[in-house]
Formats: structure tokens, C-alpha cells, sequence
């Protein structure tokens, strides 16, 4: 349900700094939730993001701790970034800008690391995120190869939620550095949303309008033909679209 990650770089400071351990919920993707757009995941390597980094050898105690689950297996390579956007978010940057989701800003001043520009190193977009997947970027900008760094492999820099492990939601250890790890606010921005929800909702509407066309087309065609063999068009108006129906009205 929850297991222990180590902080590995420095790519999501200062939210998190190297050697931290994190709890990552792992419940929640069990049951179908999908990431949300500020939450912080962990997620297997899509995929040529993690090919020069070393997997050390782990001693004992943390096979042991991975056989049981408070650590990650040593054999997989994790990586740890912040969802920005979601499936049918457009997400952008431009050089001095800020980022923006669905064409509202995004105030990163809480969790970007100081000093950092939201993507002066390598600006983007915009970028249509396909559903199912996301778009993470470190929250130390200058030393994160995320999301904007992998736009030539297959996905264009998008993660598929399939390869997301959990959503981390403390800081564990050390002692000191205890902290949960929220949403900022700046996510729950009025609109942030609208432009995902108008294309879903859009989506049900046209087929309704495709399953339309044909049954107007086809009750037209039998009131002609009933107009052209006497029969009167108050009785054909109310008649289905099914032949069984068709029969036992126009025959009363």
C-alpha cells in the first residue's frame, strides 16, 4: 500500500533534497485514480530516460527492505517529478515566461526552486498531452531532465500513468525534515481544468450528433415513401425506429 523512496539528486529541490525518504501512496493508483495535475509521483523509467544513470549493487539490508516492500527494488530505475499536466491539457513555456496549462499561468513561486526559471534552459510547446499520459518537470528547474528533455522518444517527454508507482505524500526521514507533500494552490486555479473538460464533454455530444443524423435521414425517407402510397403522415410521424415497430403501427 505505501513504500519508502530515496531522494537519489537533486532535480526536485527544494521540495525534496538528496537522501530524503518518501512515502508513496500506492493504494490509490490500485484502484483506478489516475495522477493530478501537481501531485508529486514516482514512476518507472518511461523509457531511455534513466539509460547512462548505474544501478549500485544494494547490500543485505536493503534486499531485505525491498523484499518487503519499504524499499524500491534495486533492480528498477525510479524516477520522482511533478505532475504539471494532465491528458488533454495543453502545456507550454516560452523563454521568460511562466508555464502555462490549458493558457493559465501557473504561480510556481512555492515549490520552484529559488533561483530557477520556470524553463529558460529549454523552453516548450505547446504540447498537447494524449490521454492516458502526463507531463512532469522537476521542481529544481536548472538540474531536472524531465518531461522537456525527452521529446524524441516514443511518448514526445509524456509518461503513461501505467508506469506510475504512487503518488509520494511525506517527507519520512530525516527527522527534520518531516513535511506532507500537498497540491499548491496554484493548481486549483479557476479554468485550470476547462479546456480538458470542454474536450471530454465534446466528445459524447458529437457522437450523439453522428447517432442523429442518420435516424432524421431515414425517418424523412419513410415519410416520403408512406406520402407516396396514401398512407397519412400523422401515423407514420410516430412511428419507430425498429422494423418490429414500424409494422405493428402502420398496420393499426
Amino acid at each position: 500500500m505505501v513504500q519508502a523512496f530515496s531522494i537519489p539528486s537533486d532535480s526536485m529541490m527544494n521540495t525534496l533534497q538528496r537522501g530524503d525518504r518518501v512515502l508513496v501512496d500506492k493504494l490509490t493508483p490500485w484502484f483506478g485514480a489516475e495522477p493530478e495535475r501537481g501531485e508529486v509521483v514516482v514512476f518507472h523509467d518511461p523509457g531511455g530516460w534513466l539509460e547512462t544513470t548505474q544501478t549500485p549493487e544494494p547490500n543485505a539490508v536493503q534486499k531485505f527492505l525491498s523484499f518487503i516492500g519499504l524499499m524500491p527494488s534495486a533492480e528498477e530505475k525510479d524516477l520522482i517529478k511533478r505532475v504539471i499536466a494532465v491528458g488533454g491539457d495543453t502545456v507550454e513555456c516560452k523563454q521568460g515566461g511562466k508555464v502555462k496549462v490549458n493558457g493559465k499561468e501557473l504561480d510556481e513561486t512555492s515549490y520552484i526552486h529559488p533561483g530557477s526559471t520556470p524553463c529558460d534552459d529549454e523552453p516548450f510547446g505547446p504540447i498537447k498531452v494524449p490521454e492516458g499520459r502526463i507531463w512532469v518537470m522537476g521542481d529544481n528547474r536548472q538540474n531536472s531532465l524531465d518531461s522537456r528533455y525527452h521529446q524524441e522518444l516514443p511518448g514526445n517527454g509524456t509518461v503513461s500513468v501505467d508506469d506510475v508507482v504512487g503518488r509520494a505524500v511525506v517527507v519520512a526521514w530525516p527527522p527534520g525534515r518531516w513535511s506532507t507533500l500537498p497540491v499548491p494552490s496554484t493548481f486549483d486555479q479557476p479554468g485550470l481544468g476547462a479546456a480538458a473538460s470542454a474536450a471530454a464533454a465534446v466528445a459524447p455530444g458529437a457522437l450523439g450528433l453522428a447517432g442523429a443524423v442518420p435516424i432524421v435521414v431515414l425517418r424523412r425517407r419513410r415519410l416520403a415513401a408512406a406520402a407516396a402510397a396514401g398512407v397519412p403522415t400523422a401515423v407514420v410521424a410516430g412511428v419507430g425506429t425498429s422494423a418490429g415497430e414500424t409494422e405493428g403501427r402502420t398496420a393499426g
